[in-house]
């Protein structure tokens, strides 16, 4: 999990980090902490590599906290933020943003307890995500955000939401392997796999994709790519 502090204050991140840690520590949960200065520099991070939970200060110097949210939810729609500030003026504009909670500063180490209380359960299960090794790191990759990958020069290119592609070096096979049990996922071809879940339609040779591409399926597989995503959409209706 990756959970990012934005505050333009050094002593602020510093005592929300070792809040964190403590908290972190007390539910058993292992986590990756990042620190901003700016919000524009947490922008970035973030449309390179996604943060679980962003704690998000209001009043800082050059964009505030709010139109740093807002443009955070133009291509991340599920990252969680929790703003820190002096005062809740904000509320409607944090409600349109979705924003989890308020920190009032000051706060205490139980608030932070607290608050992570209420997180920790609504955060994607390990169980639906994946670990890749990218650029020498390894990056935890939440499987509904998988839209397909692709495997040529020893390499797997896997595209993502919001147009993000990570770059993994290893056997189709092996990175099918945690997939082979999750209905979402089906092999087109010797070198390339679809989670259907981003699928808008089957016409019997391709799958038509929610991000614009169409990726076609082998002749030998088109009868069971049908199959799949008709046993895919009477799943989805049912547990809706």
């Amino acid at each position: 999990m990756r959970i990012a502090i934005v505050d333009d204050i050094a002593q602020e991140r510093a005592l929300l980090r070792a809040r964190l840690d403590e908290a972190l520590m007390k539910h058993g949960v292992q986590a990756e902490i990042v620190e901003f200065e700016r919000g524009e520099a947490f922008l970035q991070a973030a449309s390179q590599q996604p943060f679980a939970v962003v704690f998000l200060d209001i009043f800082m110097g050059g964009t505030n906290g709010v139109e740093i949210a807002k443009q955070l939810r133009e291509y991340d729609k599920d990252c969680m933020i929790a703003f820190s500030t002096t005062s809740t003026d904000y509320a409607l504009e944090g409600f349109r943003v979705r924003a989890t909670q308020y920190l009032v500063k000051p706060y205490t180490q139980k608030d932070i307890d607290d608050l992570l209380g209420e997180i920790l359960p609504r955060l994607p299960k390990l169980d639906d995500s994946i670990s890749l090794r990218v650029n020498g790191g390894d990056v935890q990759l939440c499987l509904k955000d998988m839209v397909y990958a692709e495997h040529f020069s020893h390499l797997i290119h896997v595209v993502t939401l919001f147009g993000r592609t990570l770059v993994t070096r290893q056997s189709l096979a092996a990175f099918m392997e945690p997939l082979k049990e999750d209905g979402r996922f089906f092999q087109c071809s010797r070198g390339i796999v679809v989670n259907m879940e981003h699928a808008l339609d089957f016409d019997g040779t391709e799958f038509v994709l929610d991000n614009g591409d169409s990726i076609q399926v082998s002749r030998e597989q088109r009868k069971a790519a049908q199959q799949a995503f008709m046993d895919f959409l009477f799943h989805q209706r049912r547990h809706r």
